[in-house]
């Protein structure tokens, strides 16, 4: 069997065959279940072979994984700058972010369900990483380990409660929602922020 060898990723043929992969997968979400779409299903929807499928993919778990780390970056950092630190506009700016992708994703995965623990778990992954990257700039003198929880912490607690507002049926506007939870947030990083002005 020939061994496959990984494309050069800065390849603009390379970025563009990606992209058709990543846009058949998106498209095919729409119509069909996550759980039983094959490889078949996405090669013959991108038009390529299934070399060419696995010389940019594992299999379709790390498709997945790749298109909700696209949608991500989308969603979060076209409204924060990465170099922003944890204030109160920037948990403002997480919660529009994260009501944007809730809104969004109620239309784009057809039976949501199937893939919904899958998508919760990366989101909220990311979504402690971004945080975590903001806090450390704010603080130098507390140990990784609060960090870690304060991100983890902070993460939850932004994407459950707007989880909770796209489950109710976003009764009110993601700015109501933000002038809501952003002021209970805010005083636990108030704490934050003093420890490391210390």
């Amino acid at each position: 069997m020939p061994v496959i060898l990984s494309p050069n990723p800065n390849d603009p043929r390379v970025i563009r065959t990606r992209q058709l992969i990543m846009d058949a997968f998106a498209e095919l979400l729409h119509t069909m279940d996550f759980n039983t779409m094959t490889i078949s299903d996405i090669t013959r929807k991108a038009t390529i072979n299934r070399a060419t499928f696995y010389a940019h993919f594992a299999d379709k778990y790390a498709l997945l994984e790749a298109l909700l780390a696209a949608a991500f970056l989308e969603y979060f950092l076209k409204r924060i700058d990465a170099e922003a630190r944890l204030t109160e506009e920037t948990i403002q700016q997480l919660i529009f972010s994260l009501c944007d992708y809730h809104e969004s994703s109620n239309s784009c995965v057809k039976k949501y369900d199937s893939v919904s623990l899958i998508i919760e778990e990366n989101i909220k992954k990311r979504l402690e990483k971004f945080i975590l990257q903001l806090i450390t700039k704010v603080t130098d003198t507390t140990d990784e380990k609060t960090l870690e929880t304060t991100a983890t912490m902070l993460g939850w607690s932004i994407y459950g409660v707007t989880y909770r507002w796209n489950l109710e049926g976003r009764k009110e506007a993601p700015s109501a929602l933000a002038q809501r939870i952003v002021p209970l947030i805010v005083n636990g990083v108030a704490l934050l922020n003093a420890s490391g002005t210390k």
